[in-house]
């Protein structure tokens, strides 16, 4: 008879831990489906000649404030990291072994039908995921040595790298493979801006302690590139 009850507490207690994890579990992607954001499709034909959009390329440092819209705004993304074979989870930047150690993340000041914040881009999903419901462009400037124009431009993308990502294939290529990675990326984004009737700007010139202090980062993800977006003034 004991040994029978204990089997049924045995069983009970199984099954009560089992509903918490399940319970947890949905709840974990029911919180995260709450706030993603959803992105336009992209297109895959524009009007203006990859001939055209290298031609009129030019870094600018003066932003208008005239906002952009999520439209532009999902094409920017999509060209920076946007999954080009849905078979494979290809993305429209080479990556040495198709690993993809890069991170993007937005940060949010005049967007049609976005809240100012920072977002971390999802190429799998095509959507925004929340990181941070607050407008930090004046602190990013501040950590890029104070250029005004970062906090001026509507749209800013951060982007970092997890090198450990890499370096668990390639040794010590690593950090080169990365580094060159980051570099495709910033060159769609400056093409397809042009396309959009935007201006881009590269910028390497930042503090990495204090940008990652704005992202909490730890020392695994570590920022490679800011790039300020939106109309020329």
């Amino acid at each position: 008879m004991k040994g029978m009850i204990l089997r049924v507490l045995v069983l009970t207690l199984a099954l009560v831990l089992l509903c918490i994890t399940l319970t947890d579990t949905f709840c974990g992607k029911a919180s995260m489906n709450a706030e993603m954001i959803r992105l336009p499709e992209p297109v895959f034909d524009g009007g203006t000649s990859f001939e055209r959009a290298a031609f009129e390329r030019r870094s600018v440092r003066s932003f208008s404030d005239k906002p952009m819209d999520l439209f532009q705004l999902s094409q920017i993304l999509w060209a920076a990291q946007g999954i080009s074979d849905t078979l494979k989870n290809f993305r429209t930047i080479p990556s040495a072994g198709a690993i993809y150690p890069l991170e993007l993340y937005v940060f949010s000041g005049n967007v049609e039908g976005l809240e100012p914040g920072i977002y971390k881009y999802l190429p799998e999903e095509n959507a925004l995921f929340t990181f941070i419901s607050e407008d930090k462009r004046d602190e990013l400037s501040f950590s890029c040595h104070n250029q005004r124009f970062i906090r001026e431009a509507p749209v800013v993308l951060l982007v970092t790298g997890v090198e450990s990502r890499t370096r668990s294939r390639y040794g010590s290529r690593a950090e080169r493979y990365v580094f060159m990675e980051a570099g495709h990326l910033g060159q769609n984004v400056s093409l397809q801006a042009v396309t959009l009737g935007l201006s881009s700007v590269m910028i390497g010139a930042f503090d990495d302690l204090k940008v990652a202090g704005i992202m909490d980062f730890d020392n695994a993800e570590i920022p490679l590139y800011v790039i300020p977006l939106g109309y020329r003034k």
